[in-house]
């Protein structure tokens, strides 16, 4: 896939370091949200069959996480990346988007899509996904547009 410093793994959802920053996922979410407004899937959500989960290692270290959800033979969905505090401004982000991205066109998918907020705890989400080539895109599978909500696309085919 990526090339990377970082090891890329698939799984871990049982690993105490991937729940606990998977909490702090949450936790930022909620905090920099207005209510109704969060789609982050829970540790539940994460496990069903439709979703391949990522985590990004350096050693025993969990540096990072991200995943992607299949919607249909054409689209995947980006969900749940949240660098570690202790890794920002390393990479891990980029590695997992880019193995995210490889992914997706190894399934053949023509896009990817995510949901994400506003703000200044998602400007450096915003910048992630541009510098990759993501744009704004309508709300898509069962999202509802609004103030806080920003949707991106990245065509891959």
């Amino acid at each position: 896939m990526s090339r990377t410093r970082f090891e890329i793994r698939e799984g871990g959802l049982d690993d105490p370091q991937v729940i606990a920053l998977l909490e702090v996922h949450a936790g930022g979410m909620l905090a920099n949200s207005p209510p109704g407004t969060c789609h982050f899937l829970d540790l539940s959500g994460l496990k069903t069959p439709d979703i391949t989960f990522l985590s990004a290692w350096e050693g025993e270290a969990l540096l990072g996480v991200g995943a992607v959800k299949h919607l249909d033979q054409a689209t995947g969905e980006i969900k749940s990346m949240r660098t570690a505090g202790t890794a920002l401004g390393r990479g891990v982000g980029t590695a997992v988007l880019r193995h995210i991205i490889a992914l997706a066109r190894e399934r053949g998918y023509a896009a990817l899509k995510l949901e994400t907020g506003t703000g200044p705890a998602f400007d450096a989400a915003h910048t992630l996904y541009a510098r990759h080539g993501f744009v704004p895109c309508p709300p898509f599978a069962d999202y509802k547009a609004t103030a806080f909500n920003r949707f991106f696309a990245l065509a891959l085919g």
